[in-house]
């Protein structure tokens, strides 16, 4: 495909992924309205919890505390706009404003992968080989893993950013051009590209798989060594206790990393634009929304810790 006179390294993009038909935006504002406020009320909840609470002061709760600022993060990036974008007639966005949201999506949505992996080495320190757990995981090893991830998810982003800088975009009859999407994803800005995409494509495959494999790579060797162990545990309470341990963040990599291959690691001609769509929502709307209330629900000691600070505040107020 080639690009006609008309083509533009700069175009303005029409986001037309939930307006043409489906669903009325008058019952889907609501519905993503509630999501954004509960994903961002959600994760700050916990961030407030495990900076306040001492008995969350762990190594597990301060790689969660990371992860609810990323998730609030990765929301925001998205929702807002598409908040927006329901309540207008035309939903266009310009093309500078298209690609810093795909840098900082990509941003925060890397940095959610790799500190999913992290969290699981983590519990593979913690069940596996907890006489060492201390020296191995403190808040300085934390820092340094959290900040390993931001760096290599902005090499990341970098990387996918400056590929995306040379294409250009053809609108029809020199009007916008047309994304089927409600934001500016990456597979989506690539095909509609009329420009040579090969090496968008290989970066994606070789460079993006890397990003994926790695984790993955990671998060099976941590839960097999688990496994072994908690199979090795003659206690039945033993048993009850790692597997809680592990449970929240099992049912946060099956979102997270479920979706992403799902979209991604996929041939461009695979999945249909409702299908891919389907699954972003679940990345950016869903699985944000789900962290807080997986290991607020399923975690005793973030529920005492609530508990205590709702405690302390109603006597707070009484002293008043």
């Amino acid at each position: 495909m080639g690009c006609g006179s008309n083509a533009s390294h700069t175009p303005i993009f029409l986001l037309v992924g939930l307006w043409r038909g489906g669903t009325p935006n008058y019952l889907l504002f609501p519905l993503f309205l509630i999501a954004y406020v509960a994903a961002v009320s959600g994760n700050l909840m916990l961030v407030l919890l495990i900076s306040r609470d001492s008995q969350l002061g762990t190594p597990m709760y301060y790689l969660l505390r990371g992860l609810s600022v990323v998730d609030a993060a990765q929301a925001t990036v998205t929702l807002p706009q598409l908040l927006v974008h329901l309540v207008c007639s035309q939903p266009i966005i310009p093309a500078a404003h298209c690609l810093a949201q795909f840098f900082f999506f990509y941003l925060f949505a890397v940095t959610d992968t790799l500190v999913v992996a992290v969290m699981a080495l983590d519990h593979y320190v913690a069940i596996c080989d907890p006489l060492h757990y201390s020296t191995l995981m403190n808040c300085h090893v934390c820092d340094c893993l959290m900040a390993s991830c931001l760096i290599l998810s902005l090499f990341h982003s970098i990387l996918h950013s400056g590929l995306l800088l040379p294409l250009q975009w053809s609108g029809e009859s020199g009007g916008a051009v047309q994304i089927p999407h409600f934001f500016c994803d990456h597979w989506t800005l690539v095909r509609a590209s009329c420009s040579d995409i090969q090496y968008n494509v290989l970066a994606i495959f070789l460079e993006g798989s890397l990003f994926v494999a790695g984790p993955c790579g990671l998060i099976l060797f941590s839960y097999a060594h688990i496994a072994a162990t908690i199979f090795s545990l003659h206690s039945a309470a033993g048993h009850r206790k790692a597997v809680s341990t592990c449970s929240s963040h099992l049912t946060m990599v099956s979102f997270l990393y479920g979706t992403v291959i799902w979209v991604y690691f996929q041939p461009p001609s695979h999945n249909s634009p409702e299908q891919d769509m389907a699954a972003a929502v679940i990345y950016t709307a869903i699985t944000p929304l789900a962290n807080p209330f997986v290991y607020s629900f399923r975690n005793k000691n973030v529920k005492d810790a609530l508990h205590r600070l709702l405690s302390s505040s109603q006597l707070n107020t009484q002293l008043d």
